[in-house]
This record gives C-alpha cells, sequence and structure tokens, in this order.
C-alpha cells in the first residue's frame, strides 16, 4: 500500500497549495493537456459524414489511444524515480495537479458570499463557473442546489476517484483515470455530435467512477451531522438519479444536510425533469451549502488519514 501514502501527499500538498495561477498561466494544467489531446483526435476522427456504428468504433479506439498514452505515461515516469520513501514523497508531488481537493472547495465556497449579501447575480455567475445548467433561471434555491450537487458529485470525480486509483497503481492509475474522465467531460455528453462517438467514453467512466462514488457516499454518510438519514437517502434514492455513480455521493450530501437536491433542471432553454433526491426535504439555502463544505473538508481529512495509515501498514 505505499502508493496510499503518495496518495495522501499529493492531497496534502493540493490543500496548501492548490493549482497556482502563476503556474497555470505559464504551462497551463495536466488536464488542459488532456484536453488538447482528445480535442484534437476529436476533430479529425469524429465525422458527421460517417455512420453511427463508425463513430462508435472510432470513439473507442480514440478513448484508448488517450487512456493507454496516460498509463504509459505514468509507468515511465514512475519506473525513472528510485524506490523507497523518496519514490513515495515523488509519486505524490506529482500526482498532486490530478487531486483538485482545494480548487472544488475554493469554487464552491465562492458561490456562498454574494448570497449571504443577497447578490444573486454574482452568485449565479459564481456557480455557473462549476455547473452546466443556465443560471439565469436559477434562483437562490437553484442556486444553492447547483453547487451542493456540484460539491457531492466532483468530490468523487476529483478527489475520491483519483485518489482511489492512484493509491492501487501509482501515477499510471491516477494518469490513466484522469483521462477516461476527461474523456467523459469532454465527449461523453448525449449531444449530437457526441452520442456516438462519446459512447465508449461515458462507459469506460461509468466503470472507473462504480467504486469511488459508492466510497465518497459513505464518506459523507460516516461525517454527516445526520448519519441515518444521510444512510436511509442514499441507500433509497441514489438509484433513481440519471447517473449510475453521481447519485451515491449527492443522494448521501442530501440526507446529510436534510435537503432536496438533483429535480427539473434548464440546460440551454430546454428543461429535464430529473427525479428529486431526499423528496420531501426543504430546498437548500446559502448555509446549507457551508453545512456541505464542513461535511466535505472532515470526509476529505478522513480519507487522507486512512491512505496515511494504509502507508505504515
Amino acid at each position: 500500500m505505499g502508493f496510499a501514502g503518495a496518495m495522501a501527499v499529493a492531497m496534502a500538498v493540493d490543500a496548501l497549495l492548490g493549482w497556482p495561477s502563476w503556474l497555470f498561466a505559464h504551462i497551463g494544467h495536466p488536464v488542459t493537456w488532456l484536453g488538447r489531446l482528445i480535442s484534437t483526435i476529436d476533430a479529425a476522427w469524429n465525422r458527421p459524414s460517417d455512420t453511427p456504428a463508425f463513430r462508435r468504433a472510432a470513439g473507442l479506439a480514440g478513448a484508448l489511444i488517450v487512456i493507454v498514452l496516460s498509463v504509459a505515461l505514468g509507468w515511465a515516469l514512475q519506473c525513472l524515480l528510485p524506490v523507497g520513501w523518496i519514490q513515495i514523497v515523488l509519486v505524490g508531488v506529482l500526482a498532486w495537479p490530478l487531486v483538485a481537493l482545494r480548487s472544488l472547495h475554493d469554487h464552491v465556497a465562492a458561490v456562498t458570499n454574494p448570497m449571504r449579501a443577497g447578490d444573486i447575480a454574482a452568485a449565479r455567475e459564481a456557480v455557473s463557473r462549476i455547473v452546466g445548467r443556465d443560471p439565469a433561471a436559477l434562483d437562490e434555491a437553484g442556486i444553492a442546489r447547483a453547487a451542493i450537487e456540484s460539491l457531492a458529485e466532483n468530490a468523487s470525480d476529483g478527489i475520491v476517484a483519483p485518489v482511489f486509483w492512484g493509491a492501487l497503481f501509482g501515477l499510471p492509475g491516477i494518469l490513466g483515470y484522469k483521462a477516461i474522465n476527461t474523456l467523459d467531460s469532454m465527449i461523453g455528453h448525449r449531444s449530437e455530435r457526441h452520442e456516438a462517438f462519446g459512447w465508449a467514453a461515458a462507459r469506460i467512466d461509468d466503470v472507473a467512477n462504480f467504486i469511488p462514488a459508492r466510497l465518497t457516499g459513505c464518506l459523507f454518510v460516516l461525517l454527516a451531522p445526520r448519519r441515518s438519514e444521510a444512510l436511509s437517502c442514499m441507500t433509497r434514492d441514489a438509484r433513481r438519479h440519471r447517473s449510475p455513480n453521481a447519485g451515491w455521493p449527492e443522494a448521501a450530501m442530501a440526507g446529510a444536510l436534510g435537503v432536496r437536491l438533483s429535480g427539473p433542471r434548464i440546460y440551454h432553454g430546454s428543461t429535464t425533469n430529473e427525479p428529486w433526491l431526499n423528496e420531501g426535504a426543504r430546498d437548500p439555502l446559502a448555509a446549507d451549502i457551508d453545512r456541505g463544505l464542513t461535511v466535505y473538508r472532515r470526509a476529505m481529512l478522513l480519507l487522507a488519514g486512512v491512505l496515511a495509515i494504509l502507508a505504515f501498514a
């Protein structure tokens, strides 16, 4: 379990530093590098003139290329490192950019300040940076709901899942997962262009997030102020979510805070009637975002502690 210690190092460094803006300005970020590769493949291989079956095959081939290259890069870097504790520390430092611990916290926290001041326009602008739904259609409850849902889902996708695969396989695991997750976010959605080409990326992401999503939900339950309600909501409502994975952390968070999440929302002018998680509970407010962030911080601290203990086991 040596790589568990490396992931604890990555979480600690990211909690302290995040990804500095000056560094992003100079070299970008590993996810933006992956994004450029995926965009190049999408532009070259995803041709509307091809049949859906051919586009699906091309999407599978493109996804495998991105994933294999990422895993190979991680393996090559890891092989160059000296063995022992120095390797664990260096793997953790190299994995640091791939753990979005501080970024997620800061982006969600940025929604609460304008809400407390009654500046709904600024709150809508802040929440638009982390969700895809139309911000102009969101009232106070809608803004809070979007922020809390993003916090819960991205805690799984952005921290628990990469740390999980990194703890198992080191740099090849965390880089491979990040490739999978970036593929899904860029081409895995059900649009006319990506319905066929992104099919494989979406299915691979579902598999890669199966365990981490449920693990994230369990972490929220353990640290919830309403533990029994969080567990009951997660086991009852998680499967109602359109995603096979996102429902677990979101339902656990809904029960933990005693609020309802998901439900109808508007994307690009069209309403999607999603089922409620914790239906019958009240709508969330700005204070509930802060309470959700408290659960998140405690859950991530527990995760880091478990990883550190496993490193010495």
